[in-house]
């Protein structure tokens, strides 16, 4: 069967921070020198033009500018990011543009210049409103700085934005976890990201990890919090993603539904759909900044093919994280095998009652998310 090609995605990574968190395993980098924005952002482009070759005649769906903190960068500096993208890949009349930002960076003259710039949607990363949490988790903002920022994204003219927020934290109770998430709720964000902490290797929560809830008082955070959630008129979308109706992440939900996006600057991955070559093709830039920006080396570091025996696990991987019908043709259509390649997992499945089946569509179930793992295992 014949690949079909899915909607395009952009992702930018802008890897510097003011400050490293400990419990972070993303490619950030604190600023400790200066940041040399406009030597960056010409890599960023460079690397962008070297890329065109594999999605020539697609238009992006979406942007995401991440980090590190991308704000960080002044509000000319990101223009000059966009402006380049739009000069070289047609848009969607509906582009989401989303950036990344951090509440301590959150000024209005900055960010209504992010807006101007042409920014559609912020994810202001607040992970909690509490003041021991904050300097647990090494943030360098405060709760009133939070509150700020989501009140200021609110007056700003955005296609929506989102509060980031974490569960789960050092000596967390379900009362004190219910009370971050009241706070957010009261800023009426039309979309809150909140997702539990684990510990990552190779951070410095790994090397010295803090005493973290128990299971039984993470199940009860869980539940109760998804309660006051739905109560207050958001809806759970994926694992960790809840929003107002219409009001979904556009670009992760291109990810979740198995789309094809570039990646562009240290570190960021990409996947491209290749139908003249029945290919799936992943790729991983240069992840150091020093080396990303070495002008000998070139921007990739690594290449692979996604082989057909692992395209049904990658496909369910992140189909089966958004809890909206996956229509049974999608899988067909963007991994080039029959259903009879998948047949006898999702017949487990099913007898598990990990999934129901619709005439057009496979539906996870409240098991099925709960335990997920053991659905994915499925199809290794």
């Amino acid at each position: 069967m014949s690949l079909q090609l899915p909607p395009l995605s952009l992702y930018i990574h802008i890897p510097w921070c003011v400050q490293k968190c400990p419990y972070c395993d993303f490619n950030s980098h604190a600023v400790k020198q200066g940041i040399p924005e406009q030597e960056y952002i010409a890599h960023l482009l460079a690397d962008l033009r070297q890329d065109l070759p594999l999605v020539i005649g697609r238009p992006l769906h979406s942007i995401f500018i991440g980090g590190g903190t991308p704000s960080v960068f002044s509000a000319a500096g990101i223009k000059q990011i966009l402006d380049g993208v739009k000069n070289e890949l047609a848009v969607s009349a509906d582009l989401e543009v989303t950036m990344e930002a951090n509440p301590g960076t959150f000024e209005a003259e900055r960010f209504t210049g992010y807006v101007a710039a042409g920014v559609t949607r912020f994810s202001i990363g607040v992970q909690t409103f509490q003041a021991a949490q904050l300097s647990a988790l090494g943030r360098i903002h405060n709760a009133a700085e939070a509150v700020t920022a989501a009140k200021l994204a609110a007056t700003l003219p955005l296609q929506s934005f989102n509060l980031d927020l974490m569960h789960g934290l050092p000596g967390q109770s379900v009362a004190n976890a219910l009370e971050d998430l009241a706070t957010a709720i009261s800023l009426n964000p039309p979309h809150l990201s909140w997702y539990q902490l684990t510990i990552e290797p190779n951070t410095a929560f790994a090397s010295k990890p803090p005493v973290l809830p128990d299971d039984d008082i993470l199940w009860e955070i869980q539940q109760q919090g998804l309660a006051v959630l739905t109560a207050a008129g958001y809806q759970q979308y994926e694992t960790s993603a809840y929003s107002k109706a219409g009001q979904q992440c556009q670009h992760n939900l291109n990810y979740w539904r198995y789309g094809d996006y570039l990646g562009i600057g240290c570190g960021a991955h990409g996947k491209i759909t290749l139908p003249s070559r029945n290919a799936i093709l992943r790729t991983v830039k240069i992840k150091h900044p020093k080396g990303y920006m070495d002008l000998s080396r070139g921007y990739l570091d690594e290449k692979q093919q996604v082989e057909p025996e692992d395209r049904p696990f990658e496909f369910f991987m992140n189909r089966f994280r958004l809890l909206e019908p996956c229509p049974i043709q999608d899988f067909t259509a963007f991994t080039g095998l029959p259903l009879s390649t998948i047949a006898e997992p999702i017949t487990q499945a099913l007898d598990k009652a990990l999934l129901v089946q619709h005439p057009d569509s496979w539906q996870i179930t409240p098991k099925g998310a709960r335990y997920l793992n053991d659905l994915l295992t499925l199809f290794i």
